[in-house]
């Protein structure tokens, strides 16, 4: 982690990861990439459904592989690069068919490593197989939620989660929120934990950084009028006046208050709810 003399206020606690000990180019690979429309935050009416979000540095997206459909097929990395729209490190990986793709790359991974997508593949950090032919035990990460749906959870920088038991068709995976849930054995997953884990360790430092970032500010509900918010009003400095804590719209927002709902139809496959105010980090 890299810090900054104390040259003003924000450069005081403001650090960075250090990219070039890690990072091998600095350009995406061409054929991989394509521009996006600047709509951050807002539906496909144009209004704003996620607050906070807008502006921002100008990103290309890469094109990730979650499918990992190169089965039975030696990959081997080529780069190691950083990706605006995700936490963790990406890197191009070359199958022996010719093909080029971009992937998440597991912590440890380097150029010139390779991995292979098999049922019957070693249990090797990077090489992914279904969850049946993993061991109880072991870390993975772009697990799969339904079988050949591509990889959807455990994704972010540093996060892994745990298989824990083989039952009826089913694996139980302990999530990185402590949630123990049960995915179909036939659903693929990768083995290790994704890179980059000091990214939860950066301190952003000013608020212009985290304009860069795409992130607006967030204003108090108490600085706010009593039209926008329940906590608004009242003259100079005042309390929320209110016992519990509410949303801006009117909603119980507690600590380890419960927002799932209760009818949600992937109930049946939570087999333990998460520790509230715990990770799996501290845990494990």
């Amino acid at each position: 982690m890299k810090s900054f003399r104390p040259t003003s206020k924000s450069r005081r606690h403001m650090t960075v990861l250090p990219f070039k000990e890690y990072l091998t180019v600095s350009e995406p690979l061409k054929s991989l990439t394509k521009g996006m429309k600047r709509d951050r935050g807002r539906n496909s009416h144009g209004r704003i459904t996620v607050r906070h979000k807008g502006g921002g540095h100008k990103k290309l997206f890469r094109d990730i592989d979650f499918m990992y459909d190169k089965k039975e097929i030696v990959g081997t990395v080529k780069t190691v690069e950083y990706d605006p729209f995700r936490t963790g490190y990406i890197g191009v990986v070359a199958y022996k068919d010719g093909a080029k793709r971009y992937v998440l790359l597991p912590k440890t991974m380097k150029v010139g490593n390779s991995f292979i997508v098999s049922e019957n593949a070693p249990i090797v950090v990077g090489n992914r197989l279904p969850l049946k032919n993993i061991p109880v035990g072991t870390f993975i990460f772009n697990i799969e939620v339904k079988p050949g749906s591509g990889a959807k959870l455990v994704r972010s920088a540093g996060s892994f989660a745990q298989v824990v038991a083989n039952d009826a068709g089913y694996t139980h995976i302990k999530m990185p929120s402590t949630e123990v849930r049960k995915i179909h054995e036939d659903a693929w997953a990768s083995i290790g934990s994704v890179s980059n884990e000091e990214s939860r360790l950066v301190n952003i430092g000013k608020a212009g950084r985290s304009r860069w970032m795409g992130i607006r500010p967030t204003v108090r509900g108490t600085a706010q009028n009593p039209v926008d918010h329940p906590y608004g009003g009242g003259e100079q400095r005042q309390g929320r006046g209110l016992r519990r804590l509410k949303t801006r719209w009117g909603k119980p927002a507690g600590k380890g208050q419960k927002t799932r709902r209760s009818k949600k139809y992937s109930n049946v496959f939570v087999v333990s709810r998460r520790s509230p105010g715990k990770n799996m980090t501290s845990s494990v």
